[in-house]
């Protein structure tokens, strides 16, 4: 499975980040930071499709 993340469509709500904070980081401004570059380990791909389903831009894309 891999994750991709639209840096342009987020709009910092930090769902993600609340969601599976082992995949997403914030930066100072607020804005989410992919944490894995692009393949999701296994045991995180049901907190990867948590995160993609809960975006409001739909800002993150999972692949696979």
């Amino acid at each position: 499975m891999k994750i991709t993340y639209d840096r342009e469509a987020c709009q910092g709500h930090n769902r993600c980040y609340m969601l599976a904070p082992e995949l997403f980081d914030t930066e100072d401004e607020g804005y989410a930071i992919l944490l894995v570059d692009g393949g999701v380990p296994a045991e995180l791909e049901e907190k990867a499709r948590l995160v993609a389903d809960n975006c409001p831009e739909f800002a993150i894309e999972i692949e696979g």
